[in-house]
């Protein structure tokens, strides 16, 4: 099967990747970080203008794919699944604002429950929530909460793939980075980007992308599940920070690099919303 995007997802598309390049995400990530949410809440409602918090409930899974995607790319921060993913489908109607949800076990904690305007367990409110919990990703704010509600489908499956294209566009962000360096950083004389270790390790990275890209897809086209997709995504984003590390040598590890921000957002979202061995078991019964 090939499958080509229409005239309006590429310039939904376009759009979307000329509003985020220009917006500074990687300056809001790093705020957010810091618990300045001021410059995330701007890109936030420039986002929503866009239409992205709609996309769950006025387009198809693969407009979803296409806004999470670029959401990955560029480092977003924010409760974004929860809030233009899950929430939407869970609730039947768009999310005015900001929304968080946790859903145990596999959503334990609520993400940004310090800037959401409600939070929620399941499609009840919470009626409690608790002390911030920390994380590998120091832009994901973890909090615990109480409260009863029961897991919508239909709304998890569409924040497992939305979960699933920020991996893909995270992993795309890191082999894109990764590719211009190798090409600048220069040992023995020469661009380490020449060596064929370097090649070869960055060539399964695009490999491993590659063929995690078309089980998005055919999830947001209701043809595969959407468990397959997030273990590939995650496996083939997980790939690629793996090397980009080890590309980028020490400077990698540092939190002043913007490789990091990356880096850590796929460690997290390999877990996030069902982990790898929690999918690969949804995998399984439904071959059963």
């Amino acid at each position: 099967m090939r499958f080509e995007l229409d005239d309006d997802q590429r310039d939904f598309a376009a759009a979307l990747e000329s509003l985020l390049s220009a917006a500074d995400p990687v300056g809001a990530a790093r705020a957010w970080a810091e618990d300045d949410h001021g410059p995330g809440l701007k890109l936030w409602a420039r986002l929503a203008d866009l239409g992205v918090t709609s996309l769950a409930t006025d387009a198809t899974p693969v407009e979803v794919c296409l806004a999470f995607e670029a959401l990955g790319r560029h480092a977003v921060p924010g409760p974004w699944v929860e809030s233009a993913a899950y929430l939407p489908v869970a609730l039947g109607r768009e999310v005015d604002g900001v929304a968080t949800v946790a859903l145990p076990p596999h959503v334990p904690y609520a993400l940004d429950a310090d800037v959401a305007d409600r939070v929620y367990v399941g499609s009840s409110p919470a009626t409690s929530v608790g002390e911030r919990v920390g994380s590998v990703d120091r832009t994901r704010h973890l909090f615990p909460v109480s409260g009863d509600g029961e897991v919508h489908e239909e709304a998890f499956d569409l924040a497992v793939l939305a979960t699933a294209a920020q991996l893909l566009g995270a992993g795309e962000r890191i082999l894109a980075d990764s590719v211009t360096y190798v090409q600048q950083r220069k040992q023995f004389g020469r661009e380490i980007g020449s060596y064929q270790a370097i090649k070869h390790a960055l060539a399964d990275v695009r490999i491993a992308l590659d063929f995690a890209r078309p089980l998005v897809l055919g999830a947001a086209l209701g043809e595969v599940p959407a468990s397959a997709a997030k273990v590939s995504a995650g496996d083939a984003a997980y790939l690629a920070s793996r090397t980009g590390l080890q590309v980028h040598g020490a400077i990698g590890y540092t939190q002043e690099f913007d490789l990091s921000i990356w880096l850590t957002k796929v460690r997290a979202l390999v877990t996030a919303w069902g982990t790898p061995a929690y999918h690969r078991g949804r995998v399984l019964a439904g071959l059963l």
